[in-house]
């Protein structure tokens, strides 16, 4: 599917990465001329500061910096002892690399279905996929939002099963009554640039309570090695300082931005309610982050084109589901035919609306005009 782009008009980003650097340029100039001048830009100070920020953030034992989202998952598979012809349970209706990194390390993805309301994985449908071969259950924090992490840990108690936490969406969101962590053996994070906490490129993390999880990891991302000179089977995923200082200037406003988020995303629901978009929905007790604000409508590619039209950026968060890629890896490592029609349906219908702190309540405003004038135009 072709990406349709806004006009030279555009009147509403959908990101805000250079208005957000402009308002803390001198911290963030300043971290990165310190790294420069530190002579130290692999596996330095400023990454071991990080490192140590992020644990603490999460109230959790380790973080180990890694080179992307990506590599966070499958470098834990490979901690966690996952094998060739294990398999891993999912869902389908997230970005690609959930899946591909159980790909990666030899495993199956097993696909089940998403809650139709919170998009997040449905715990009643986890246990009819369970089989013999199942070692971990991987839930996806998707767009913002925690998945049911107390209901998914009940499930793997009982069958005996790993948690991986896909958390490359929700930095400092929570359930109620737990955070991050308290139901896993891994939580792992993407800090590409569009991310919540995004640096100027690519990046990720592995926080963990594990120390043997934690270790592995420190040594798979180095070429094995834990010791200088002295190496094993490995890789080469590490996060280098100059990411890792501008993590570091970032961590201390994510709560904030996270605040301004959940202001523009209440914005959109005032306005939007009464509409005939399906909005996003925040169970009680949770803390909704809004790495994107979705919603959804049958006739969701007219909408989209409107909006563009009207020089609004908009975007499709997806429209492909993973088994519906062409390049879905068919054989044993696929689920060859999932069923999963709530997530083909969110496929199908779903759209994300500017969201990043920087947004202007004007822009928010403008945005929620052109919404119901294109809903007023469907009756």
């Amino acid at each position: 599917m072709p990406e349709v782009k806004a006009g030279p008009e555009t009147k509403v980003p959908f990101y805000g990465h250079v208005r957000q650097y402009h308002g803390i340029q001198k911290e963030i100039d300043t971290a990165i001329r310190t790294v420069l001048e530190s002579n130290q830009y692999v596996m330095g100070p400023a990454l071991k500061e990080f490192e140590k920020d992020l644990a603490n953030y999460f109230g959790m034992k380790h973080a180990a910096g890694v080179n992307s989202g990506t590599d966070a998952l499958w470098l834990v598979f490979l901690a966690l002892g996952i094998q060739p012809g294990d398999e891993i349970i999912t869902t389908a209706n997230t970005f690609f690399a959930t899946a591909e990194a159980a790909w990666i390390v030899g495993a199956k993805a097993v696909f089940v279905d998403c809650d139709r309301r919170t998009y997040n994985i449905d715990p009643s449908k986890i246990e009819a996929a369970i089989t013999p071969r199942t070692r971990a259950i991987v839930p996806v924090h998707l767009y913002g939002l925690c998945a049911d992490m107390k209901a998914v840990s009940e499930i793997a108690r009982k069958h005996d099963l790993l948690v991986v936490e896909d958390n490359a969406q929700s930095i400092d969101g929570h359930g109620p009554g737990w955070k991050q962590g308290d139901f896993s053996d891994a939580v792992c994070l993407s800090f590409i640039v569009q991310k919540n906490l995004g640096t100027f490129g690519d990046g990720g993390a592995v926080v963990t309570n594990r120390e043997d999880v934690d270790a592995a990891v420190r040594r798979l991302r180095n070429h094995g090695s834990s010791q200088r000179s002295m190496h094993s089977f490995g890789f080469n995923s590490r996060l280098d300082d100059l990411h890792a200082a501008i993590l570091s200037v970032k961590l201390k406003y994510i709560k904030k931005w996270t605040d301004r988020r959940r202001e523009i995303a209440a914005r959109y629901t005032l306005g939007l309610r009464g509409t005939s978009l399906t909005l996003p929905y925040e169970p009680p007790g949770n803390r909704h982050v809004y790495h994107l604000y979705v919603v959804a409508h049958p006739k969701r590619d007219s909408l989209e084109s409107f909006l563009l039209k009207a020089g609004i950026d908009v975007k499709l968060h997806y429209p492909i589901a993973i088994h519906q890629q062409a390049g879905y890896p068919w054989g044993k490592l696929a689920d060859p035919k999932p069923h999963v029609p709530n997530c083909e349906y969110n496929a199908a219908t779903c759209l994300s609306l500017p969201m990043f702190p920087e947004l202007t309540d004007e822009e928010a405003d403008y945005t929620i005009e052109k919404c119901i004038e294109w809903d007023r135009s469907q009756t």
